[in-house]
């Protein structure tokens, strides 16, 4: 029995939508067109595919199976189809999930939304929180679309580029008692000494009590005392606005929260490695035309922070 490949198209929408209703106002058809269609896959791939839970259709392994390897096709398709026509980012109606830390969402999703509302008035933009340890899988099942993270080893099916750079600095409360006894003004050093007395809040996703900053102070022979973990760089520079402690943050977020938060700017004792952010995402995205724009204009606007 030969197999109709339009009918591709149908459990691709079904696979999204998780319904019949929705699949059909997707693809240009009807709601009985599609239960006929799911009825025809259900016969040629001898499985349900999907079972009715209330008003979702739910998929079944099978079906969860095919999503990856059926959306890696229909890319593929759109993209050779792609390289025939121009891209109008006016006419563009994508919906693109970005994941990151709260770093991004304080100094990337404010000029980007600017932007995009500017020039593509019709794409959505979705910013989720960075879970480093499974938001790369989170991309493999197409939830998704780019991941800004430190540099990691990343599997083959993805694709990287350096987004940005930027170096460390010491955060501070403007009433510091410890630097305002030690005479140390803003832009100034602190001491090595002071510096490793004074309690630390870390920024950590995951609640690790170690940072780049204690990589750094090995390298010289000290360790610092950390009092506190927090998973979001907002909620590090509150605890050091209320406290006495002191945090290493990018330069760039430090100088973003600084009179906000009533915060002092120094440079650390030791030399610290620049961060460095890459941008990664799916192969599959690499030639297709509203994604590659859009990753174009992610690194621009990540230039100008």
């Amino acid at each position: 029995m030969s197999f109709d490949f339009n009918l591709l198209r149908v459990l691709a929408a079904l696979l999204e939508t998780h319904s019949t209703v929705k699949a059909g106002e997707k693809i240009g058809l009807s709601q009985p067109a599609i239960s006929a269609a799911l009825g025809r896959l259900r016969v040629s791939l001898n499985d349900p595919l999907f079972v009715r839970e209330g008003q979702k259709l739910v998929p079944t392994q099978k079906a969860l199976d095919l999503q990856v390897p059926l959306h890696n096709i229909m890319r593929s398709i759109e993209s050779v189809i792609d390289q025939t026509s121009e891209f109008d980012p006016q006419a563009c109606t994508a919906n693109f999930v970005i994941s990151g830390s709260d770093f991004f969402a304080e100094l990337l999703l404010p000029r980007l939304g600017q932007i995009i509302s500017n020039i593509a008035p019709n794409i959505r933009l979705q910013m989720v929180d960075q879970v480093i340890d499974n938001q790369l899988d989170t991309m493999r099942r197409e939830q998704i679309d780019l991941a800004l993270i430190p540099q990691t080893n990343l599997p083959d099916w993805a694709e990287s580029r350096l987004a940005i750079t930027g170096p460390f600095e010491v955060v501070a409360n403007r009433k510091n008692l410890a630097i305002r006894e030690a005479k140390i003004k803003p832009g100034e050093v602190i001491p090595l000494d002071l510096y490793c007395a004074m309690g630390h809040v870390l920024f950590s996703n995951e609640g690790k009590m170690e940072g780049v900053g204690d990589q750094a102070l090995r390298a010289v022979g000290r360790q610092r005392k950390i009092s506190m973990t927090v998973p979001f760089f907002n909620g590090v520079a509150n605890a050091v606005s209320n406290s006495e402690l002191i945090a290493l943050l990018p330069s760039a977020f430090a100088h973003h929260v600084r009179d906000r938060l009533a915060l002092e700017i120094y440079h650390p004792p030791m030399p610290v490695p620049q961060a460095q952010i890459h941008m990664v995402w799916h192969r599959r995205n690499s030639a297709h035309k509203p994604h590659a724009w859009f990753r174009q204009i992610v690194l621009e606007t990540l230039s100008e922070i």
